[in-house]
């Protein structure tokens, strides 16, 4: 898997990003058209195939979140992507108004390598190797669902312990609540680096 260091994006490189996730949300929103990831300036990591999340937030409240955790295409598409796909296809929520850009702030979570190749998941032998910050949960389920995921930044930000987390989880894939012991469930964890516009600072779980 190699140093996970190798992985993590320049404070230039988040920024890129970003920039690419604002103008694909703002001219779908304006146009109903995409932007060409190539037309940036992009750097071989940027190129690189990886996972990640977009999330809209307005006036500090989820407006949107999707993405993949496994991806084909690149760093920057996969987020050009799923800036459009937050924006507009998350069925929580309406689609984005052009009127209401000025009020969202995105977040772009990068997926870091896991335990096999093309996956960011490492499983969970223990729910004592959770830890709170760093890692996002996956559960794969026998249910309707499948499976459900939350980002590592949701318990910190819910101000949830462990046990609230495993609960969060469990309702996510639309299981009971301890749904996570049972046989047919698997458990993983995964880390991403976590920055967004509305921080000086790009804030980095992994």
């Amino acid at each position: 898997m190699g140093d996970e260091n190798e992985t993590l994006l320049s404070e230039e490189e988040q920024s890129l990003l970003l920039q690419i996730a604002r103008d694909s949300l703002e001219r779908y929103a304006r146009e109903k058209e995409r932007v060409d990831v190539n037309d940036y300036p992009l750097t071989p990591s940027l190129k690189q195939a990886c996972g990640a999340f977009v999330t809209l937030r307005k006036h500090g409240h989820l407006r949107g979140c999707i993405g993949y955790t496994k991806s084909k295409v690149s760093m920057a598409q996969t987020v050009a992507e799923n800036a459009v796909n937050a924006g507009f296809s998350d069925p929580r929520f309406s689609p984005v108004e052009p009127a209401e850009l000025d009020d969202i702030v995105i977040e772009i979570s990068a997926l870091l390598p896991g335990e096999t190749p093309g996956s960011p998941f490492v499983r969970v032998r223990d729910v004592s190797e959770i830890r709170i910050g760093r890692d996002g949960l996956y559960l794969e389920h026998a249910g309707a669902r499948g499976g459900g995921l939350l980002l590592p930044q949701v318990p910190v930000e819910q101000g949830w312990d462990l046990d609230a987390y495993l609960r969060g989880v469990c309702m996510k894939a639309g299981a009971s609540a301890d749904a996570w012991r049972e046989p047919t469930s698997t458990l993983y964890r995964f880390r991403a680096q976590v920055f967004g516009e509305q921080t000086g600072e790009p804030d980095t779980a992994h």
